[in-house]
């Protein structure tokens, strides 16, 4: 280590002026071994520095490299990790922790020792030594570890004492005053003692000839002590006089203290007072108000708010600990409480006169508006046009407007006596259930007439009085047949009926005024709830514009719902519950709509099953802009289940088209032209694409479209193979050919597949009963050439064919004369017979299938001719007319049909 000492010296501190003192040979706690060294250093130069220096040894290892330097200053504690046994392990805290591991407990304990000592004499702030033995802080650093590199017998650092300024002048004088003392030490040392000697000689005399003042000073001191022993007497005799004085002022401060402690409790005892005074004394005018008060009048309610918050103020006040003991409070309390009771049954009782008193008034009213409905005898055309005027719900906005005034005290009757509040909440729903039953029944009832025509029409429904039932059975909606003047038809559940009805006689004035009646029965019943609602929520001070986790789908009954809740007099619903509540009285003040919206429904799809196409796209809308407005409300849940049974019904509709599809039966006897389910397809769509224009539910109806279609495809392809009359081709070309027109006149974004398909089945089709019906018109003319062709397929060069018998030049003359112009034209004339008796009259494709024909009947023509030019070159045979010739015959047959 000694060895290293000098090399760290001399290599890294000296070139800085720096003087090693203690080293340590270390580690990184907890990391792989790499040594390095840690050494105290102060600076040879002034003022002295300090610090605590990581040496390294470098990487090719000839050298040692000054890898991080901390200042002593810096440092603020030294932790020994044990102060008795011994442990090589120590951590030095610096701007951070270091953690090391000597590589002896030796060099640790030097190490510290040495930064105690230079912490003791260079540095104000002390450093904290922890697990550090107090006799390593006492003892001198060991000699062979700090001995200094540069010389043999420096002093230890802890004898060495720094020469303070003026000494060092002193010092200063003294040597220049002896020329050699610096060349010759020792005499100028033996100088100096002579001279002590000389001082301390001269230092005796002068306190032996002092002995006479010292005498004096002693006598001095003598009379001294005699002045202070008649001082103390004097003090002694003036604290007996004063002991009688203390006495007295001892009791005037305990009666002081006395009178303090009583004026403090009367000021504490007057706060308590006027505090008890100003929160629980109810002024005389709330008093009178809470007993006598008028309800009726918009005065007399605010006066009794007033003092109904008075009174809750008083009751809810915060009593200080020991109030509630006091029987001035208790008989307060009691006084409170009393005027709680008695305001809450006589409020509670003119609500229920106030609800008793609209539910009769409403009532009046609508047995005025609906009397003549139940008049034996009436008129009821009149009664059905006074309706057809008025298809609207009664407003309840000045039963509410009344109502509201008394919002406050409802409030209030809620945070005190819950029970009461519960009461008038039952009360209110079963007045407004049965109300609104009537009303909306009623309601109903018109909108039934309206959408089925004439009163005699709507007995038939069983429609009869005001109530609003369908008092007919079942089986009699079943068998549900309506006819309007002038245009009689029969009225099935069918969209696409084969055997009874046709779509063309469906009256398109019938559903518009469907689809304006069912409109304005979902526009009246919105604001309806909505307004009811928002009066629920004001009314009995409940939430209703926060979104509920998860969507309900039918409310549960609300005695069943309160009864699950056990709430004790006074204590407030939470905010879930609130609006479960809010719910719960809705659905059962509003419990006929759901049904009601049911029955209508169905006898729209029993009137004409297109209906359901306008519920869908109309109950879509109102679903979607309740739900904006919250998705929770009585509103959006009734009308999605309802939504969920038109989506119900329009799907079966779709379903049923698709299975009379597949029970379509054709004539045997007649040509099957378009098809039934072909031509109410296109109407369906058409009517659709009307209807759900820029509609929510769009989705639906492109499912519905990818389903027809492939019914249609399929059953089409079904009929064409049974059919006997017309040929397959036929079939398929022409209903094929009109769906890909309709696909194409509608510009339906879903069905494009379809289309393409459509028109590639046509094309197909329509070639294949060309090529089918044209067959080979030059019978033996073709056979003739299928032989040459056959030859030439055997190896046979072409125009080597004529040197065969069988088909030499007069064989080929032979057969062409048995084909001139006349036959020809015959032939092609009786074919354009044939074709008109297999094509229908309604697609117009005879022309088309015509002129296909005559381009195939070329085709034939030229391939002819070009075996004639190639197996017999030269010989000058033709066919005995030309393709100018064809053209003329066929545009000519054309015409004349």
């Amino acid at each position: 280590m000694t060895a290293i000492k000098h090399a760290l010296q001399r290599d890294i501190f000296t070139p800085n002026d720096e003087r090693l003192l203690s080293i340590v040979n270390v580690c990184k706690a907890g990391k792989k071994k790499k040594n390095c060294f840690l050494c105290a250093t102060v600076t040879t130069e002034r003022p002295v520095q300090v610090k605590v220096v990581k040496v390294k040894k470098s990487d090719k290892g000839d050298f040692y490299k000054r890898q991080i330097a901390w200042a002593l200053r810096d440092l603020a504690v030294v932790d020994a990790k044990d102060a008795i046994k011994e442990n090589p392990e120590f951590d030095l805290h610096f701007e951070k922790i270091y953690k090391w591991v000597a590589s002896s407990t030796a060099e640790k304990n030097a190490f510290i020792s040495c930064i105690w000592k230079l912490n003791q004499r260079y540095l104000r702030k002390k450093i904290d030594f922890v697990n550090v033995s107090s006799q390593l802080l006492e003892e001198s650093v060991p000699s062979g570890e700090n001995q200094s590199v540069t010389g043999g017998d420096e002093e230890a650092v802890d004898e060495y004492q720094e020469l303070n300024a003026r000494e060092e002048q002193d010092i200063e004088i003294i040597m220049e005053g002896c020329e050699y003392a610096i060349s010759n030490a020792e005499a100028f040392a033996e100088r100096l003692s002579r001279e002590l000697q000389v001082l301390d000689g001269a230092n005796i005399q002068s306190i032996m000839a002092s002995e006479k003042q010292v005498n004096i000073l002693m006598k001095l001191l003598d009379e001294a002590l005699q002045e202070v022993d008649q001082i103390e007497f004097k003090l002694s005799s003036y604290e007996e006089m004063l002991q009688s004085v203390k006495e007295q002022m001892d009791q005037i401060s305990e009666s002081n203290h006395l009178i303090h402690l009583s004026n403090t409790n009367n000021v504490k005892l007057l706060s308590e007072i006027e505090f008890l005074v100003n929160h629980m004394d109810l002024a005389k005018g709330h008093i009178k108000a809470l007993q006598e008060g008028d309800l009726a009048s918009s005065r007399g309610i605010e006066a009794c708010t007033n003092a109904a918050d008075a009174l809750l103020q008083c009751m809810n006040v915060a009593l200080r600990p020991g109030h509630d003991m006091l029987l001035a409070v208790k008989q307060q309390q009691q006084r409170f409480s009393d005027l709680r009771e008695h305001f809450a049954r006589r409020l509670a009782s003119h609500l229920n006169n106030v609800f008793v008193q609209q539910f009769t008034q409403a009532l009046l009213q609508l047995y005025n508006r609906s009397s003549f409905l139940s008049v034996p005898g009436h008129d009821q055309s009149s009664t059905l046009a006074q309706h057809s005027i008025e298809l609207t719900l009664p407003n309840h906005h000045p039963f509410h407007r009344d109502l509201l005034r008394y919002a406050k005290l409802m409030e209030w009757l809620k945070s005190t006596d819950y029970g009461k509040y519960e009461g008038l909440t039952k009360n209110y729903m079963d007045y407004l259930s049965r109300l609104y039953e009537r009303e909306i029944k009623d309601f109903f009832e018109v909108a039934k007439i309206k959408m089925t025509g004439t009163t005699k029409e709507s007995k038939k429904f069983g429609l009869h009085g005001s109530s609003g039932k369908l008092t007919g059975s079942t089986s009699s909606l079943n068998k549900l047949s309506v006819q309007s003047s002038g245009n009689r038809r029969s009225q099935s559940s069918s969209l696409l009926d084969m055997g009874n009805m046709s779509t063309s006689d469906l009256d398109v004035a019938d559903r518009t005024k469907f689809d304006k009646i069912f409109e304005q029965v979902l526009s009246e019943l919105e604001p309806l709830c909505l307004a009811e609602q928002d009066f629920i929520s004001k009314f009995f001070k409940l939430q209703q514009h926060q979104s509920m986790p998860g969507t309900v789908t039918e409310a549960d009954d609300l005695d069943g719902g309160t009864s699950s809740r056990q709430h004790n007099s006074g204590t407030p619903l939470p905010v879930s519950s609130e609006k479960d509540m809010i719910r719960q009285m809705m659905t059962k003040i509003f419990r006929c709509i759901e049904p009601e919206l049911n029955n209508l429904i169905a006898l729209g799809d029993k009137i004409d099953s297109f209906n359901s196409l306008y519920m869908l796209v109309k109950m879509s809308h109102h679903v979607w802009t309740a739900q904006n407005v919250d998705p929770a409300s009585f509103l959006s849940t009734t009308l999605g289940n309802v939504l969920v049974t038109v989506k119900r019904n329009f799907d079966k509709c779709i379903s049923n088209q698709i299975r009379q599809m597949e029970e379509v039966k054709i004539s045997k006897k007649s040509k099957v032209g378009i098809l039934p389910f072909v031509a109410e397809f296109e109407e369906f769509a058409g009517l659709a694409e009307s209807i759900f224009k820029n509609a929510e539910r769009r989705g639906d109806l492109d499912k519905a479209y990818t389903k027809l279609i492939r019914g249609v495809f399929v059953n089409v392809e079904k009929v064409a193979n049974e059919s006997q009359k017309t040929p397959r081709d036929v079939v398929m070309m022409e209903n094929f050919h009109h769906i890909f027109a309709t696909l194409s006149r509608l510009k339906i974004s879903c069905l494009e597949a379809e289309k393409k398909e459509a028109k590639q089945k046509y094309t197909d089709h329509l070639q294949s009963y060309v090529i089918y019906s044209l067959g080979q018109p030059l019978e033996k003319l073709n056979h003739f050439f299928e032989g040459v062709e056959a030859r030439v397929a055997q190896g046979i060069r072409e125009e080597e064919v004529s040197y065969q018998l069988a088909f030499n030049k007069q064989e080929l003359r032979k057969v062409i004369k048995e084909y001139p112009g006349k036959e020809v034209k015959k032939g092609l004339d009786n074919l354009y017979k044939k074709v008109d008796k297999h094509l229908c009259e309604e697609e117009n494709l005879l022309q088309v299938v015509w002129h296909s024909m005559q381009d195939e009947f070329i085709r034939q023509y030229k391939h002819f001719e070009g075996l004639i030019a190639r197996c017999y070159p030269g010989s000058g045979v033709t066919m005995e007319f030309t393709i100018q010739d064809i053209l003329d015959y066929c545009s000519s047959i054309a015409q004349s049909h």
